[in-house]
């Protein structure tokens, strides 16, 4: 080629119209619009997790006072209804992996876009389960419960004396 070729474009980049002024423009805007669209759909279903129940339940024990940097706190199970869940946690203590976990049972409700624990459902597990006192049976440690009523604590005159030793 020398220099004084001209090059021709071929005739069908020729023959089209350069895009309407607006037409970037309204591309930008509905692409915004479905970027918001999307992000406002992730963070309603972000909240129905069980990390954000966790941290609830994390939240109400520290709120009570417990150690929870000493804790492993799992939930074990989650049911959310609406605006409400109800939880099922295992705590166990932290770096121990051969103790055996408590479980609790939570009612939460979110409100101001975090879960709050509102309080405890069922029965609460220790370990292998707590006996129902009340649930009559054998008594473990030999002899005859007491009766349902209780006994009446003794009298200061039925007491034998004390001895000095």
């Amino acid at each position: 080629m020398g220099t004084g070729d001209n090059i021709t474009l071929p005739p069908l980049l020729k023959s089209q119209p350069p895009p309407h002024p607006r037409y970037n423009r309204i591309v930008r805007i509905i692409s915004f619009l479905l970027l918001i669209l999307c992000l406002a759909g992730c963070q309603h279903s972000g909240q129905k997790n069980a990390d954000a129940v966790r941290q609830g339940v994390i939240d109400h024990l520290a709120k009570a006072k417990f150690d929870v940097s000493a804790m492993d706190v799992k939930v074990a199970d989650v049911k959310f209804n609406g605006e409400q869940a109800d939880a099922t946690v295992a705590v166990t203590l932290k770096g121990k992996s051969d103790s055996v976990p408590m479980s609790f049972k939570y009612h939460l409700e979110h409100q101001n876009n975090q879960w709050v624990v509102v309080g405890r459902t069922g029965e609460t597990s220790h370990g292998g389960g707590q006996a129902d006192p009340n649930a009559g049976g054998a008594n473990p440690h030999g002899g005859a419960m007491p009766p349902a009523g209780g006994g009446k604590m003794p009298s200061p005159q039925d007491l034998p004396p004390a001895t000095k030793k």
